[in-house]
């Protein structure tokens, strides 16, 4: 049955959970005063995009470059909801008026600051671990630029400490307050999305008993992004061999799009091989990773990312959305 079922997807904002339909994407958050509010945008896509997510290895950086622009939007939204004051509705309903009116804009600044942001952090990932593995360097080489067995022994070094930093990374944040919150509303998104896929009526009882971990999510793309890389510079340096550390850096930022891409495929296999018994266990470093980038929700946020699922599907099957 969920193989008959559309395949969605969502993320989790600050105090709610955005789920995107084939047509409209629709964020839910919960308010000061206990309400649920609604973020409703209309899906659209120039045929351009359209093209180029049908190529492989392409597709994934088009798909990754756009959730973070999306996403970006509906961030914003709850953000500025966040813990206002009833006092101070007016002024932000006339905030959202303006933006409606300045839309081209401001989509445009919210999608570049979602490159931009994409782009730092992907290069302080991979920056940083590759400047740290190449110090042990003249410690692991027999030769000026290594064996091809010593730089794939470097490269691996290089993916540990990715790995390490990244799960530091995370750690430290999800004992934050309201990171540990947003996690919790990630974890009610994918019980949502897991029930549906069972077919399961959306009622709190079920969702909460489904899991909190989900092959198709994000987290498990930036794990793939670390295991992938070594592969990747590993072939890379096999053929052409770095000459000095700050090559190596530069390499490697220079490879993070061919990264990207052929970490997307992966994640878009394991998803397709998840029902296979062997091949599913592919798809387990990413899923041990949203145990840190999810926590379980209480009632009050399952509540929340329902009530964002099945508004997102009534809109999509009446096709009526309105911009709010």
């Amino acid at each position: 049955m969920a193989n008959e079922r559309n395949l969605y997807g969502g993320q989790a904002v600050i105090e709610g959970v955005m789920f995107g339909g084939k047509h409209v994407y629709v964020t839910a958050i919960r308010r000061k005063d206990n309400r649920i509010e609604y973020f409703e945008q209309p899906k659209t896509e120039q045929p351009w995009t359209r093209w180029l997510k049908k190529i492989p290895f392409i597709r994934g950086i088009v798909a990754l470059i756009q959730s973070s622009a999306n996403g970006s939007r509906h961030l914003s939204f709850a953000a500025e909801k966040y813990d206002l004051d009833d006092g101070d509705e007016d002024a932000t309903e006339k905030t959202m008026g303006r933006e409606e009116k300045t839309s081209w804009s401001f989509v445009l600044g919210v999608a570049v600051m979602g490159v931009i942001s994409l782009i730092v952090g992907k290069i302080i990932f991979t920056g940083v671990p590759a400047l740290l593995a190449g110090l042990l360097d003249p410690i692991l080489y027999s030769v000026p630029q290594g064996t091809p067995w010593e730089r794939f022994e470097s490269n691996i070094i290089e993916g540990v400490i990715k790995i390490f930093l990244l799960l530091l990374y995370l750690y430290a944040i999800s004992i934050t307050p309201l990171i540990k919150r947003l996690f919790q509303y990630h974890g009610a998104e994918h019980k949502v999305i897991n029930a549906y896929e069972r077919g399961l009526p959306l009622t709190v009882e079920n969702v909460k008993k489904s899991s909190r971990l989900h092959y198709r999510c994000g987290s498990s793309f930036i794990i793939f992004t670390a295991i992938v890389g070594v592969l990747v510079y590993s072939v890379f340096n096999y053929f052409f061999p770095y000459h000095t550390l700050w090559e190596r850096i530069l390499e490697r930022i220079l490879l993070i799009p061919v990264v990207i891409g052929l970490s997307y495929e992966t994640l878009f296999l394991t998803n397709k091989m998840r029902e296979i018994p062997i091949l599913r266990y592919l798809g387990y470093p990413g899923l041990w990773l949203q145990l840190l980038t999810t926590k379980e929700p209480n009632t009050a946020q399952i509540e929340v990312a329902i009530a964002s699922f099945n508004r997102m599907r009534e809109l999509d099957e009446s096709g009526l959305v309105q911009v709010r």
